[in-house]
């Protein structure tokens, strides 16, 4: 509904771990999708050197549409091979740290008020397979879907 708050995103670190990719599931993608492809982005990310912008926190693309996968667990960020199964043709891209898989956000340092951002999972159903490796950026992945969307949804969450 518009006005109220959308689900928050949480960067968990249990036992030590490194932060934790968030759990995901989908339903209703468009008949005929061959693949889906998932974009995160901080919208209200503060670059050092300029004005806000967008900020890319993962990349996956390859994911195979339902029944095979109906979601990604907690945690799946880097173990696609590990998961095996369906999960393993699945591809993540490079995020805005230059670096493959899932970055969560950024907790404030201690007496520092962060305002609320705004994370953007953005998920696209295909009507092909893509052909990129892990080196992908959104960048090219937003060239290389052109002409493929079948669908889309989105989702806000704040942190």
């Amino acid at each position: 509904q518009p006005g109220e708050a959308g689900p928050e995103v949480h960067r968990r670190r249990p036992g030590g771990q490194k932060d934790l990719s968030p759990p995901l599931e989908w339903y209703n993608v468009p008949e005929g999708t061959k693949s889906l492809a998932l974009v995160v982005q901080d919208l209200d990310a503060q670059d050092p050197d300029g004005p806000a912008r967008p900020w890319t926190h993962w990349v996956v693309l390859n994911i195979p549409p339902p029944p095979a996968v109906r979601g990604l667990p907690e945690g799946f960020s880097g173990k696609e091979e590990e998961v095996g199964g369906e999960y393993a043709g699945i591809k993540e891209g490079v995020n805005d740290w230059k670096v493959p898989g899932w970055r969560g956000p950024k907790l404030p340092t201690a007496g520092y008020h962060l305002p609320s951002h705004r994370f953007e999972f953005r998920l696209f159903a295909l009507d092909e397979e893509l052909h990129h490796g892990h080196k992908v950026t959104r960048e090219r992945l937003m060239d290389s879907i052109g002409g493929h969307v079948l669908g889309e949804a989105v989702l806000i969450a704040y942190f």
